[in-house]
């Protein structure tokens, strides 16, 4: 199986690939602003400023517990400075960053996707699928999470919610940008639905929109909320290129019992006539059914990535049913290459794109202990 793993912008490297190189994309963007992924970088300034703003107090101890940053002198609070956000002001230099998620409205944020996904497109076979996993935010005006080698404020973490959600929204924490509440139409705490407003702005570009598949998460992560339910699913979308495309029912059917229902449509069907000619024992072939649109999966955090992640089980519904053996797997937010390590598992080739090097190196090491592998890099 052949690897190729692309660094950089996703929608500058998917440019570079060859039309209808793919067969199925199986990605999960970045969350509208959830987290900030540290991929900025700064030009022009001074080279020895550190870019840092004033600091910001945070709780006694933390700093100290997770950062390695000793107590302050009055040793009442720790104090981390975080980043200036669009320039310097004491050097001049310019924040270049070109992660999505932190766009400033979520219109910003889905225009950007779909022009990512038209380039998805491109590279898909005409008979090709996407399954698109996304997350919905609230509108809000908390800081937006920075990750750090720590992973202190990641979901999964058990200070997420102490440190985190307890703390103000992280106040000043990672060095996170505020998001404005200004909206016309979003009040804060409004749930903003970015899953649907994707989804219909995929299809209005050209996508056919197949399906929508709940993804149900037995446990979920505690929220720090008691005026509404805790969110416990997400979805994943499926779209296509065009109308006719290959998905492999056989290949994710759900093993069954014999059920005792009502009668088929259209008659006897698959069914076996019980004494009451209205009542059947009913199951598909072989003892299958097709797979339902609401599927049942444990998170299951990968334990070098210091952020949220795909689980495998989640993952391999959408390779099985969207490729055949040796079919080529893209995902153009990589990120720990859980994607790739579930096509290598299944025979495909994998294509991945990341814009963090560090995950980068990450998701070598994981696929190289899938099984030996060949890796294609540029």
């Amino acid at each position: 199986m052949t690897v190729t793993l692309l660094q950089g912008d996703c929608l500058e490297v998917l440019a570079r690939l060859p039309a209808g190189s793919v067969q199925t994309c199986v990605t999960s963007p970045p969350y509208y602003g959830l987290r900030d992924y540290g991929t900025a970088s700064w030009e022009g300034g001074e080279a020895g400023c550190n870019h840092l703003g004033e600091p910001v107090p945070t709780r006694a101890g933390f700093n100290e517990r997770y950062f390695g940053i000793k107590s302050s002198a009055d040793n009442k609070q720790d104090a981390l400075r975080k980043p200036f956000k669009q320039a310097c002001a004491k050097c001049g230099a310019v924040r270049i960053d070109d992660q999505i998620g932190l766009e400033d409205t979520p219109e910003a944020y889905v225009t950007k996707l779909v022009a990512v996904f038209r380039e998805v497109r491109r590279v898909l076979k005409d008979d090709g699928t996407l399954w698109l996993n996304i997350g919905d935010s609230y509108w809000n005006s908390t800081f937006i999470r920075e990750s750090s080698s720590d992973g202190w404020a990641n979901k999964g973490d058990e200070n997420y919610d102490k440190y985190y959600a307890g703390n103000g929204g992280g106040v000043g924490v990672g060095g996170g940008k505020r998001r404005s509440t200004k909206h016309p139409e979003l009040k804060p705490k409004d749930l903003i639905g970015i899953p649907w407003l994707l989804a219909f702005a995929l299809r209005a570009d050209g996508w056919w929109l197949r399906s929508e598949i709940i993804w149900h998460k037995p446990n979920p992560m505690p929220e720090n909320v008691t005026d509404r339910p805790t969110k416990s699913h997400e979805q994943i979308f499926l779209l296509t290129k065009s109308a006719q495309y290959f998905y492999d029912a056989e290949a994710i059917a759900e093993k069954t019992e014999q059920i005792r229902g009502a009668r088929p449509f259209g008659g006897a069907g698959n069914g076996k006539q019980n004494h009451d000619r209205n009542d059947y024992l009913y199951s598909g072939d072989n003892g299958t059914r097709n797979k339902r649109d609401v599927w049942v999966v444990t998170t299951q955090p990968y334990p070098e990535a210091h952020f949220a992640t795909f689980p495998p089980d989640l993952i391999e519904p959408c390779i099985l049913a969207g490729s055949r053996e040796g079919d080529a797997v893209l995902d153009p937010f990589s990120g720990s290459g859980t994607t790739g390590a579930v096509a290598i598992k299944h025979h495909r080739d994998y294509v991945g794109i990341e814009l963090n090097p560090k995950y980068i190196d990450l998701t070598r090491r994981r696929l190289a202990r899938v099984q030996p592998v060949l890796f294609a890099e540029a």
